[in-house]
């Protein structure tokens, strides 16, 4: 009885180092995908503020409203996103008053590959509202 004596000492070295490894590396990889919402997100609020910017001329100038041109809005943002590196889809709501984008992006895994996992999708969302006002946003007249 005295020969098994530590042999669950010596099992519980063995597997605990490459658990706990294991355990990093699923780490590095969480918090890539994390970083790349993050960058997502970052992306998809950028194109919004960047297509929130074109407004509709016409009706800026004659003081009817400032609302965003939905044609020129949605190239605008489409076109931070393609200097960005990355896609996503645009919409310009009926009134013109807030873009809205989501982007699609890629995080490629560094060390889940191992079992397969090669990429991770990650989503990001954006919104811009126009507001017009000095101090407070003005209520339609």
């Amino acid at each position: 009885m005295t020969r098994d004596r530590g042999g669950v000492s010596v099992f519980a070295a063995i597997v605990t180092v490459p658990l706990l490894v294991l355990g990093g590396l699923l780490v590095v990889d969480g918090t890539g995908k994390l970083r790349a919402v993050q960058r997502a997100d970052a992306l998809a609020m950028e194109a919004a503020r960047a297509g929130a910017q074109a407004i509709d001329p016409a009706q800026a100038v004659e003081g009817a409203a400032v609302v965003a041109d939905p044609a020129a809005a949605a190239a605008a943002a489409r076109a931070y996103l393609q200097r960005a590196g990355t896609g996503g889809s645009v919409t310009v709501t009926a009134d013109g008053t807030q873009v809205q984008v989501t982007v699609h992006d890629t995080y490629q895994t560094r060390f889940l590959t191992l079992v397969g996992v090669t990429h991770m999708q990650a989503t990001g969302h954006g919104q811009a509202a126009l507001l017009h006002g000095v101090t407070d946003p003005e209520e339609g007249s």
